[in-house]
């Protein structure tokens, strides 16, 4: 694969694009790794919502592990891997919220059931039980009943700016291809690396 000379948010889409039609399962799905204040690292997996020309897009509670280390150290690293394709997207930097309006028109676009959802949990809370959960899902239901689930103010969308993103290509005898995108000002110097 030759890697884009200059854009990996161009490169990124392409793949992207490509793998929703060929990936057995959610292609969207990538493992989102933060650290707490002590560096203390935990990982998971969220979907990707967006590739724009500044970042990776992602959405989550406000109050979710996830952001409460993010707000105590904004760098994340992320991976998308395509194992029937053998691809493999890693990308690290900062991360910050995405605007208001980027996390209300996404919010808008998604099932009204996992509207009711963001709304019900409270992400990486305790929970007595699985039936505590449903009764908040009944009690948002019933809330928003013959109209339009808002989105939350505790709930919204990040973006990862990347300073470093690399493309994987797997290959015969693990000669693998691999690109590396590195910020350079306002633009990227892209190197190859040994597999």
């Amino acid at each position: 694969m030759t890697p884009h000379p200059t854009d990996p948010f161009a490169l990124a889409r392409e793949l992207l694009a490509q793998r929703r039609t060929t990936e057995p399962t959610d292609a969207t799905a990538m493992t989102l790794a933060t650290a707490d204040a002590s560096g203390r690292p935990s990982a998971r997996v969220v979907l990707l919502k967006g590739i724009d020309e500044r970042g990776f897009v992602f959405f989550t509670n406000y109050g979710s592990r996830k952001a409460a280390e993010l707000g105590a150290n904004p760098f994340a690293a992320l991976c998308i891997h395509w194992a029937k394709a053998a691809e493999q997207i890693r990308a690290e930097g900062r991360v910050e919220r995405v605007s208001d309006a980027e996390s209300d028109a996404y919010f808008a676009s998604r099932p009204r059931g996992s509207q009711i959802g963001a709304w019900a949990s409270r992400q990486s809370a305790p929970l007595p039980s699985r039936e505590a959960l449903l009764e908040r899902v009944r009690e948002i239901e019933a809330r928003f009943e013959g109209r339009p689930v808002p989105r939350p103010a505790f709930w919204g969308g990040y973006r990862l700016v990347p300073d470093r993103v690399e493309f994987w290509w797997g290959q015969e005898s693990r000669l693998h291809d691999r690109a590396l995108y590195l910020r350079d000002g306002d633009g990227w110097r892209v190197e190859r690396l040994y597999p």
